[in-house]
């Protein structure tokens, strides 16, 4: 049986908004790869009309995309087994989170980046901020847009490099303007929306925040006495869980539990610690609860496991006191909660709830999700 090839490498071109340049910079990078003698492909492109970038796949072998015919409509998606059949050193893939059509092989584009990866195959990709699942919540309130196409956290920290690609708001917005990000119709429509240059600061700063981050937690002291990297050596470190963090997220069925999720997760990367989540049941099954919430919080542990959270079902009577005791013998120090409506717990108002855990809790630090009841109209995006 051949030998498995070393796994791919994964750069990640990441911006704030459309327009700032990352297909540029990435085909760029990918033209002077071809330059140095690496045989490169293109596995997916999305010109959006714009002159300069397609004048940068010149030269480049562009692998043919793959028709899918859904509900009588003809969709094109990246043809990954023919990439895979292909065994180039490097493709080029654009727009990293993108939702494939119903019929493709796998549900995410990042999903066909990872089995190009598993191939051996390196991949330069693109993405803007605010497709990072953590920051899902964030952007909703920032923007009043709730961003449907989402990428884990830890895909993000697979990447052996994620590279900020820069444009002030301002020259952002001058671009658009000029015409050269949209058509003059749709950036209208955008400077109406999105593009304002308030919500592009925030964004911006968001992704430097971001950069700096995935840049400390691969970082390496290449300078230590006695480091001497081994040949082919590349960085690919990852977070070690810490000696004295760990996060705990209580899971119920409130819709707000979705979003505490990825704030405890967020709050656990940065940390570098350990993530549980755990939904308290009378039946270790969940059969205790009306079929509407055991559906919800059996959603809301499979969003957990999803971004690579460990998760539990524990069995008691009381919820403050089995949570607790849980976090007192897995080393727990932080807990998050969501606020419940008072119908959800019909012995435990959120207020005694809240308190009983923060009573017992005194030597853990205690948050209480934020309960925004004026929230923006959601869009999809």
């Amino acid at each position: 049986m051949p030998d498995r090839p070393p796994r791919g490498k994964l750069k990640i071109f990441l911006g704030y908004a459309a327009g700032v340049g990352k297909t540029y910079q990435m085909l760029e990078e990918a033209q002077a790869a071809k330059c140095a003698g690496v045989d490169v492909v293109i596995g997916y492109f999305e010109p959006h009309g714009r002159k300069d970038t397609i004048a940068k796949t010149e030269g480049l072998e562009m692998i043919p995309r793959r028709k899918i015919d859904y509900r009588g409509g003809l969709f094109e998606e990246m043809d990954t087994d023919a990439t895979l059949s292909r065994r180039p050193e490097l493709c080029v893939v654009d727009e990293f989170p993108h939702t494939n059509v119903p019929g493709s092989d796998r549900l995410k584009r990042w999903q066909d980046v990872q089995a190009l990866l598993d191939a051996g195959i390196d991949v330069f990709t693109t993405m803007n901020i605010q497709h990072l699942e953590s920051l899902n919540d964030q952007i909703w309130n920032i923007t009043g847009i709730r961003v449907r196409e989402t990428i884990p956290d830890w895909v993000m920290q697979q990447a052996d490099q994620v590279v900020m690609v820069d444009l002030t708001p301002r020259a952002l917005l001058n671009r658009l303007a000029r015409g050269v990000v949209y058509s003059q119709e749709k950036a209208q429509k955008a400077l109406e929306n999105f593009f304002q240059e308030s919500t592009l600061v925030v964004l911006r700063e968001l992704a430097l925040r971001q950069t700096a981050h995935e840049v400390e937690i691969r970082q390496v002291d290449y300078d230590a006495p006695g480091f001497e990297p081994e040949p082919g050596y590349h960085d690919e470190a990852e977070p070690q869980p810490s000696n004295t963090d760990r996060i705990l997220i209580l899971v119920t069925p409130d819709p707000a539990t979705a979003m505490l999720i990825r704030r405890g997760k967020r709050v656990a990367d940065y940390l570098h610690a350990d993530c549980f989540a755990v939904a308290v049941s009378r039946e270790v099954d969940l059969h205790d609860m009306p079929a509407q919430d055991r559906e919800r919080v059996e959603h809301h542990l499979n969003f957990a496991r999803n971004l690579h959270i460990e998760t539990r079902i524990l069995q008691g009577q009381d919820v403050a006191k089995t949570l607790v005791e849980f976090a007192h013998l897995n080393g727990v120090t932080h807990l998050f909660l969501a606020r419940p409506q008072p119908s959800q717990w019909p012995a435990l108002s959120r207020r005694s709830l809240v308190q009983q855990v923060v009573h017992l809790a005194r030597d853990m630090q205690v948050t209480i999700a934020a309960d925004r009841a004026n929230r923006p109209q959601m869009q999809p995006a």
